[in-house]
């Protein structure tokens, strides 16, 4: 299955006669607005307190409380305290419980789509890349996607053997929410890093390759039920634009294309950041978001095999 720019370069080569008009600037952008309105509230919510005085959640996304009520902590920071051989209260791992459910429904790295401050970051190095026709320095060279387990492998290890959350010490949005409170520029310096990553040296470098929180809650979302569908797939005319616009392409074409080979309209990869811009842009309307049971077979297919 040819994967990435492979995909689009050979679905664009033969195009079907377009069977709708062309959708306006706010019907392509629907979905994107929406998730930036998404990642700018939650991080606004956090930033309420130190800046305005107004707490209605204190601490990070590594760990927080909402409304003097409610603490959420993000399991994969929790595993990394159990590994560590580090205290953790009771009260911590039912927030990690909760979190790791809601994930759990609506598909584990809708945490990268909806909530993460970085996509942002890396969304507008891949345009800048696009307009301004940008070479990076690895070129074609496309490393396994799959490279961002063997990091959250190394992260994990790593707080087993040296007793230490290790990630957090250097998580670029953690980082980043420490600059915003703090005034600390290191967190700034990350954040420039993996722009810069993702515009000149390797596409999508951060978030498709390396970035062991989408690894982790990729695995998270293994059972999720919340699914984007090309239940529309027969009307597709090949234009490429979903492909285009996916920051994970290589989920889409066994959907998309994979009627003949008699599997399902449903994208099932845990790689799948439930983004929806293929709702956005795809002027059949083609893809929906629909609640389904998973159906793990897929999803391995899907994703050449990973997790």
């Amino acid at each position: 299955m040819r994967r990435g720019a492979e995909a689009v370069a050979s679905v664009a080569a033969t195009p079907l006669q377009r069977t709708a008009p062309r959708r306006s600037l706010w019907q392509r952008n629907r979905w994107l607005l929406a998730r930036r309105a998404s990642q700018l509230l939650v991080l606004a919510l956090f930033l309420l307190g130190p800046w305005a005085g107004v707490w209605i959640v204190r601490g990070n996304l590594a760990s927080s409380e909402w409304f003097g009520l409610l603490s959420l902590t993000d399991p994969f920071v929790a595993l990394q305290t159990l590994l560590a051989h580090r205290a953790i209260s009771g009260t911590a791992l039912l927030g990690a419980a909760i979190v790791a459910g809601a994930y759990l429904v609506f598909g584990g790295r809708s945490y990268c789509a909806w909530v993460c401050p970085i996509n942002p970051v890396t969304d507008l190095a891949a345009w800048l890349r696009i307009k301004l026709h940008l070479p990076t320095l690895l070129g074609r060279v496309k490393p396994d996607r799959r490279l961002r387990y063997a990091v959250l492998g190394v992260a994990l290890a790593l707080s087993a053997l040296l007793g230490s959350v290790v990630w957090e010490t250097v998580n670029p949005i953690t980082l980043l929410q420490r600059s915003l409170v703090f005034g600390v520029a290191g967190g700034y310096g990350a954040v420039l890093a993996v722009f810069g990553l993702d515009l000149l040296v390797l596409p999508r470098g951060w978030c498709g390759h390396l970035c062991p929180v989408g690894a982790f809650y990729g695995v998270v979302g293994r059972g999720a039920v919340l699914h984007v569908s090309a239940e529309k797939r027969d009307d597709c005319t090949r234009c490429g634009d979903c492909f285009r616009v996916c920051p994970e392409p290589q989920v889409i074409a066994p959907a998309l294309y994979g009627g003949a080979q008699g599997r399902s309209p449903v994208i099932e990869s845990t790689a799948c950041i439930r983004c929806a811009r293929c709702l956005d842009v795809c002027d059949e309307d083609v893809f929906r978001l629909r609640m389904l049971a998973p159906r793990r077979h897929e999803a391995r297919q899907a994703n050449g095999g990973a997790p």
